[in-house]
């Protein structure tokens, strides 16, 4: 017989009609970039160039004082000097021009020689000075336009994560101030092109009045054009923000460290890459129209700037030819019209790239201003340590057509020196109800006190001193084994309270093994850092919260401690916490029923309520309920289907 080899075939997805998977939406309502686009125009450019050259110059101005005014100062010379050159032109070419023998004409013109040579020496080395005063300074902008915004990113609420459109106004504000460098740059350079042009159109209209209407009319078409091609490209940009969004996303999880393994174990990486080919095909095709329609704008303003310069020089034959200006007039009017043109195009094409830029500008100060709309604003009384905590029908949802409340109408009361754990299924709402005892947000309904007094009505700061914190996903932070435990906040034994922390968690023992001990970098395998464990990190992060409870009593709040531990870990913390519970209110969560027994009282929850609470005794003891069918699940470890012997 022939063995038949049939290839499986490859599983056709069937999308019905109407029915279509769910994409990235980076989309957020409110967003009014694409109407700022679509109403650029010539006029509105004009009216605004004089406030973003204003803005430009307040950020050098915070940024380098003494090199901004020497700017300024540099470019308005500059601006003298060229009109001296054109002004000692008219001399220059008078002399000449007249009959009779050379050497007596050069001895009457070696004055206005003498000027212009100077002039353009002078206007040469002020260039120098612009350019080195700029790259002194747009640097120092950069830094202060990054430091500014991230000052006000850790300004905003943590609810503001939580929201996609405070990640777009970000990334927004972000390309903002990676635009603050060029906008000093392309201010220096409108600046520069506006004193040009008036200082040859105040030559010219000494010639002949004619001369600057006669300028300005010629330079229309590359004015609009400017503008036009500024607001198709933005637009271009503004239209493919969702999928510049999307892109970001799928290259960062292709190449993350964090899930290099699971791309390769999965094998995703083809099914990425046809979304990310999807997305980037998109951008590439609105680029291509607007590159296309831009090309067709250039090109009629190339011709209409070809027929103003056509009107130009035909008028300066006319007026020569008609006697109202002589020879020596006509030339100098020939440089001025070229400077005058050379400052105009310079205007119009730099105040263009600037009034784009202007639009991310706006984008950068107006999240400065209220870190997104989300910019924290709450009381100022500066807490001591809780001796009450008082939950009252507290509720909280998370942002999202699709979700479910994560806590609905808990109810509770915390006590300084308890101890109290947590326990439930995931998504029960532990770890949500444990970021709004710590004050991280905000309740949306119900009410949080401590001792008497609303959280709203507390400084976070002030609060946030009171609260020590391990979270289920704790901050690997790229510092010193010392500073991961520290942070920055100083006691007077620095060492010796480190060090004792860290001993309750057993973190020192693995300090102890690394190469420089305490100094010793953990940048998780970067800058040549040492790499720690799991669990070594979980160590340090227990660590880092004992360190922070002993120098400021408050909440103790640990959210699943000890799940990359081994027992002898565990239980090495577990009765360091009992030890530290004097003085201080701590929460424990964790899917270690066992671990429970350690706290005076545990609270049970379930779908974002809390279902059953007393002590680990009284809740074991119970034949029913969801702790008693959690411990029995945990305690169960018969295999279904046992082999039978032989088998």
């Amino acid at each position: 017989m022939t063995e038949q080899i049939v290839k499986p075939e490859k599983p056709q997805v069937e999308e019905r009609e109407g029915e279509h998977d769910e994409e990235l939406r980076l989309r957020f309502p409110g967003d009014r970039r694409a109407a700022a686009g679509a109403s650029m125009s010539a006029s509105a450019m004009l009216r605004r160039l004089p406030h973003l050259v204003r803005r430009a110059l307040a950020l050098a101005w915070s940024a380098d004082r003494t090199s901004t005014v020497l700017l300024l100062v540099c470019q308005a010379l500059a601006g003298v000097f060229g009109a001296l050159a054109l002004y000692a032109t008219t001399g220059t070419l008078t002399a000449l021009l007249v009959p009779g023998p050379v050497t007596g004409h050069l001895r009457t013109a070696a004055p206005s020689l003498l000027l212009l040579t100077a002039s353009a020496g002078l206007r040469a080395v002020l260039g120098i000075a612009v350019v080195g005063l700029s790259g002194r300074v747009s640097p120092r902008i950069t830094r202060e336009a990054e430091l500014a915004l991230i000052a006000a990113g850790c300004a905003a609420e943590l609810k503001a994560y939580d929201e996609p459109a405070y990640n777009e106004q970000w990334e927004a504000a972000d390309r903002g101030a990676s635009t603050t460098p060029d906008l000093l740059s392309n201010a220096q350079d409108v600046i520069a092109s506006t004193v040009s042009l008036a200082a040859a159109a105040g030559v010219l209209a000494t010639l002949h009045p004619w001369l600057v209407p006669l300028l300005l009319l010629g330079s229309v078409p590359t004015a609009v054009a400017a503008v036009r091609t500024a607001r198709i490209h933005y637009l271009a940009a503004v239209t493919t923000n969702e999928d510049r969004g999307a892109l970001r996303v799928y290259r960062w999880f292709l190449v993350d460290k964090t899930r290099a393994d699971q791309v390769r174990s999965d094998q995703v990486t083809p099914f990425l890459m046809a979304k990310y080919r999807r997305a980037e095909a998109k951008i590439v095709a609105a680029t291509d129209r607007a590159t296309r329609e831009a090309a067709k704008v250039s090109l009629l303003a190339a011709l209409g700037t070809g027929a103003g310069s056509a009107l130009i020089w035909g008028a300066l034959l006319y007026l020569v030819a008609s006697g109202r200006i002589d020879l020596a007039a006509a030339g100098t009017a020939t440089f001025a019209l070229r400077t005058a043109s050379s400052g105009l195009q310079g205007l119009v094409g730099n105040g263009a790239r600037l009034y784009r830029m202007g639009l991310y500008l706006d984008d950068y100060f107006s999240f400065l201003d209220e870190a997104g709309g989300h910019r924290i604003n709450r009381g100022h009384l500066v807490p001591a340590a809780p001796q009450l905590v008082e939950v009252s029908e507290l509720c909280h949802s998370y942002p999202g057509e699709q979700q479910e409340p994560a806590l609905r109408g808990v109810s509770m009361t915390l006590r300084a020196g308890e101890m109290v754990a947590v326990i439930g299924q995931n998504g029960s709402g532990k770890s949500t109800l444990l970021k709004l005892l710590s004050g991280l947000y905000l309740p949306q309904s119900g009410r949080i006190t401590w001792d008497g007094v609303p959280v709203e009505e507390l400084d976070a700061d002030g609060m946030w001193a009171r609260v020590a914190r391990v979270p289920q996903e704790f901050a690997r932070w790229p510092l010193g084994a010392a500073e991961n435990v520290h942070l920055g906040h100083l006691t007077e034994r620095l060492m010796a309270d480190v060090e004792e922390a860290a001993a309750r968690t057993g973190f020192d023992e693995i300090v102890a093994r690394l190469r420089s001990g305490w100094r010793t970098l953990l940048a998780q395998g970067w800058w040549g850092g040492a790499e720690l464990s799991g669990g070594g990190w979980q160590r340090a992060a227990v660590a880092r919260a004992l360190y922070r409870t002993v120098r400021s009593p408050g909440l103790l709040i640990l959210d699943e401690p000890t799940s990359d531990l081994d027992p002898r870990a565990e239980h090495r913390i577990l009765h360091a916490l009992r030890g530290l519970a004097p003085g201080r209110i701590t929460l424990l969560v964790t899917h270690n029923i066992a671990n429970a027994a350690v706290a005076d009282r545990v609270i049970v929850m379930d779908k974002g309520r809390i279902v059953q609470a007393g002590t680990w005794a009284e809740l074991a003891a119970r034949p029913d309920g969801l702790f008693r069918e959690l411990l029995d699940l945990q305690r169960d470890r018969a295999v279904p289907a046992q082999r039978a012997a032989g088998d």
